[in-house]
């Protein structure tokens, strides 16, 4: 380990406390000179580093960038490959390369500042820029078919959900498939990428891409996500991401293996008891979505008042006048 990532793991451990220049060079047996160059170094990238005569260096509070070291405080599971950058194509793309190489352990994961190729559901663009949040791809090895893939898909929103609950006090509702909202605005898409034995249909490896908003991005949604796309917080406040990647990965590794969809997914669901508008292959329908279903499958109530089951589909959801549109008239929520 260099000494900037030495130290930074030192200081990330003692976030807030002051810590002598003399005691981290005896330390990290490197010299007083040298732990100045690194702390040089780590405020050229963005860090919040203070030095007070005779009391060393403290890395402030509010300090939130990403970072290997300050990620890794928090995962259970210390095996973990865990990549970090700052602007990368698709977090997705970059793990399933690392995956396809050489085995990687379970909860291996890449997480950036921002993408510019991030990519959803049916090949759709992902909206990822920088300051606005999180952009995170978790590998597991599920011993799941491929048609129990939404199973992995339900695993991750709810630990998504468990995660932004204890690290920010904020409670989501999850949109079924695979989207997480908060006041009738989408703030969270996950997609699933899996690669399965052809012959068996067992699932060799699946990638979990979550991309999550924070916070409003400083320049705002572009126009197509204007109405749609939300955040987990109104204002920009304080958020621990690097934690927060941390209680995800754990939060899924926990749940991924499971047998079914938790039980959880469903009482988090908002699309329940809605009308709803669907796309599922060429055709697009406007029914009731009546529940659930414990394999993750959508029961609704159709255009001609039968009772059906949707395996997957694109949903839209028309909230309630009252609730979420102050009156207005309702307007199906598209998805991002």
């Amino acid at each position: 380990m260099s000494t900037k990532s030495e130290l930074l793991k030192m200081l990330e451990q003692n976030k807030g406390t002051f810590l002598r220049g003399e005691e981290l060079g005896e330390k990290m047996q490197v010299s007083r000179t040298a732990i100045w160059k690194a702390v040089k170094s780590l405020r050229e990238e963005g860090y919040h580093i203070r030095a007070v005569k005779n009391r060393g260096y403290v890395l402030e509070e509010e300090n939130d960038i990403l970072s290997e070291q300050a990620v890794r405080l928090w995962l259970k599971d210390q095996d973990a490959e865990v990549e970090i950058w700052k602007e990368i194509p698709s977090t997705n793309q970059r793990l399933k390369q690392a995956a396809m190489e050489r085995r990687l352990p379970a909860g291996s994961m890449v997480a950036a500042e921002s993408q510019n190729a991030g990519r959803g559901r049916r090949g759709r663009s992902f909206y990822s820029p920088k300051e606005s949040g999180i952009y995170l791809s978790i590998l597991l090895y599920p011993k799941k078919t491929a048609g129990e893939s939404l199973e992995i898909t339900a695993a991750a929103a709810v630990a998504v959900c468990r995660a932004v609950e204890k690290v920010c006090g904020v409670s989501l509702g999850i949109k079924w498939v695979n989207d997480l909202y908060r006041g009738g605005k989408k703030v969270c898409g996950i997609l699933t990428e899996a690669v399965t034995d052809f012959e068996t249909g067992d699932i060799e490896f699946a990638v979990v891409g979550i991309g999550l908003n924070l916070w409003n991005p400083p320049q705002g949604f572009p126009g197509q996500l204007k109405d749609s796309a939300g955040a987990v917080f109104e204002k920009k406040v304080p958020a621990d991401r690097n934690r927060l990647v941390g209680e995800i990965v754990n939060e899924l590794l926990l749940e991924c293996d499971k047998p079914g969809v938790p039980a959880e997914y469903r009482t988090r669901n908002i699309v329940p008891g809605r009308t709803i508008q669907v796309a599922y292959g060429n055709k697009e329908r406007q029914v009731k979505a009546l529940e659930i279903l414990r394999d993750g499958r959508l029961l609704v109530e159709n255009e001609k008042g039968q009772e059906e089951i949707l395996p997957c589909g694109d949903v839209s959801v028309f909230f309630e006048e009252q609730e979420e549109n102050c009156g207005r008239k309702s307007v199906p929520e598209e998805s991002r």
